[in-house]
């Protein structure tokens, strides 16, 4: 891949990412997250009382080991899988617990050996839907299509010290909450809105669920899940 250009929305400027820090219980677990989407990272940068920063980096990626998720060669069981692991569900219910485990056991992907992770972000309204399908109450086609529609875009997560050493800080711009808090409601509405269109078109007799991918013993070679959301 070369050299990518990165930034990372936050409250403040940071001209070094460190590794080794930050939230454990993010979609990939502890790292760096980024976006090679300006606007994007201004969305993330500000909260309805604070402007924040779009952070720019330059990532030398010769030598990192990349995982894409996009790539057409895993699928959004997969990411379930790994957003099971580091994130928090609520597991309530005996669908739930099996349909976690199932996952984990058939769809995990050893994310832990890259240097960096590319793939689909879950804020609040993806995390929803994850939720909502391993409770057995939104269908696996829903599922995709919420999260295309919704346009939330997809994240680069910096995993390894070696991934850390080569990023290189280039300088921030400013977002102001004025502008760009509203943007990140209207993103979050739309897909908030996609996902309530796909709940009214659920087919409950021909759509697959999560209990009937259990029952049916899907594997993750199975040609029935769609491996590509985003174009």
């Amino acid at each position: 891949m070369g050299k990518l250009t990165l930034y990372h929305g936050s409250g403040k400027i940071i001209n070094k990412p460190v590794y080794g820090v930050g939230n454990v219980y993010n979609d990939y677990g502890q790292g760096f997250y980024c976006t090679q989407v300006l606007e994007l990272a201004k969305e993330w940068a500000c909260t309805e009382e604070m402007d924040g920063y779009a952070n720019k980096y330059v990532l030398n990626t010769d030598g990192l080991s990349i995982l894409d998720m996009s790539n057409g060669d895993y699928n959004i069981l997969n990411w379930l899988a790994i957003l099971l692991e580091n994130r928090t569900f609520k597991i309530g219910g005996d669908i739930a617990i099996a349909a976690k485990e199932y996952l984990q056991k058939n769809f995990r992907v050893v994310y832990e050996k890259y240097d960096i992770i590319k793939g689909y972000r879950a804020d609040d309204s993806y995390f929803s839907f994850a939720t909502a399908f391993i409770n057995n109450s939104l269908s696996l086609a829903s599922l995709e299509k919420a999260m295309y529609l919704g346009e939330l875009g997809e994240q680069i997560v910096l995993k390894s010290r070696r991934a850390f050493e080569q990023i290189e800080f280039e300088g921030h711009m400013p977002a102001k909450k004025e502008i760009y808090y509203p943007k990140k409601l209207a993103r979050d509405t739309k897909a908030r809105e996609a996902y309530k269109q796909e709940k009214t078109s659920i087919d409950i007799v021909n759509d697959v669920f999560i209990m009937d991918i259990i029952r049916e013993g899907w594997k993750n070679d199975d040609n029935r899940i769609q491996r590509i959301l985003f174009k």
